[in-house]
């Protein structure tokens, strides 16, 4: 896992290449469908650019899609692996109805769908790490069919890009946060983030993670922390990362400010994170090797496994 932070930056060498271009229809709305960290790169491009009609389906089947969108949308099932049964699901019900569709993976049933259907595909570099450490390959990949001209600036993060540059603060941060429930917040536009990080502390550390995004949360989660004598252990073993962007709308950095306020207040742990960088991709992978470092320092903290996710794989197994 070390050894995959370390290099990300070297994933943006990546050249997607589409097969079967010829076969793909123009598209103005975009559906993927992937589970895990195959859908995250889908969710970092519509942060990046929330212009673009994208949407994630987590689920099998196909979700609601009106008719006459239907003809004007693209289709990505996106496994790395290749063999995500709701993605292959996906797919599957794509094809039934004949609808514009892609593939992004590195192998395995999505792959075999694809080459026998003559279907358009970008094959991912064949490597045994996790997808959420693939971003870089993943959101390539995804860019190249959605947004095509964002694909230079992408691969610059190869020479701009210091993954080493946040090991430092991301294992103080796992220090400052020993034996705690990091619950992730950030601004609507940065939710992605909120979630990798969540994401990041639940496979590579194997511990609890949660996330949440203002200004909902000053409606309703906020108050579950008003503890009083009677429930304030329930709150004591939570630690608040809030993910703070100088872009974000003034009201929401003025709720952060707030909240932290009435947070600490009550006794409770927080770390204001800024997201630092000169440009908006600088930003995102930015806080994403910091929450990378963070999760991988809490791994050795509590003696955890930081690659494999072998509850995923027994419970695959299982549900066969």
């Amino acid at each position: 896992m070390q050894e995959s932070i370390q290099n990300f930056n070297d994933q943006f060498n990546f050249e997607p290449e589409i097969k079967n271009e010829s076969n793909l229809r123009p598209a103005e709305n975009f559906v993927v469908g992937g589970m895990g960290g195959s859908h995250l790169a889908a969710g970092i491009l519509k942060s990046i650019d929330e212009r673009l009609n994208i949407r994630i389906h987590r689920d099998y089947d196909l979700p609601f899609t009106k008719e006459d969108r239907k003809q004007n949308t693209l289709f990505i099932a996106s496994s790395f692996s290749g063999n995500t049964e709701e993605t292959v699901s996906f797919l599957e019900n794509a094809l039934k109805e004949n609808l514009n569709v892609a593939v992004i993976t590195k192998g395995g049933r999505l792959l075999e769908i694809a080459e026998q259907n003559n279907l358009p595909f970008i094959k991912l570099p064949d490597s045994d790490i996790q997808p959420r450490v693939a971003l870089g390959w993943s959101l390539l990949a995804i860019s190249k069919f959605v947004k095509p001209d964002l694909v230079p600036a992408l691969k610059e993060l190869s020479r701009t890009l210091n993954p080493l540059q946040w090991h430092d603060s991301g294992e103080e941060l796992a220090e400052e946060f020993k034996g705690k429930i990091p619950l992730i917040y950030a601004s609507r536009q940065n939710r992605e983030l909120a979630r990798i990080w969540k994401i990041k502390f639940n496979e590579t550390a194997k511990i609890p993670a949660f996330f949440n995004i203002f200004p909902e949360l000053n409606h309703n989660e906020m108050t579950g922390f008003d503890h009083n004598s009677e429930n304030k252990n329930l709150s004591e073993n939570f630690f608040f990362v809030f993910l703070k962007d100088s872009d974000d709308h003034p009201r929401i950095q003025k709720r952060m400010k707030i909240t932290a306020e009435l947070f600490e207040e009550r006794g409770l742990k927080i770390k204001i994170v800024e997201l630092d960088g000169e440009d908006r991709l600088q930003k995102i992978f930015g806080s994403i090797l910091l929450g990378d470092w963070t999760a991988l320092r809490t791994a050795g903290i509590y003696n955890s496994e930081p690659d494999q996710v072998p509850m995923v794989e027994k419970f695959k197994k299982m549900i066969n």
